[in-house]
């Protein structure tokens, strides 16, 4: 049974660093790719919007 979302404990990921033992780093970005069989969900307009937008993303992060 779910709770109700004010019992939740939410996590704001976006301002929490991460680190290894010569790294540091904090992740803004999550990217979730669709199995196989959900493919035609996402062609069309909405597949090159997604194409646009994580071009744009590399470009601007370099």
């Amino acid at each position: 049974m779910f709770r109700p979302i004010a019992e939740r404990k939410v996590k704001c990921m976006a301002n929490q660093t991460n680190s290894l033992a010569h790294t540091k780093w904090v992740c803004k970005y999550h990217i979730v790719f669709t199995p196989k069989y959900r493919r035609k969900a996402i062609y069309g307009d909405l597949r090159k919007d997604i194409q646009e937008y994580i071009k744009t993303l590399c470009k601007y992060k370099g």
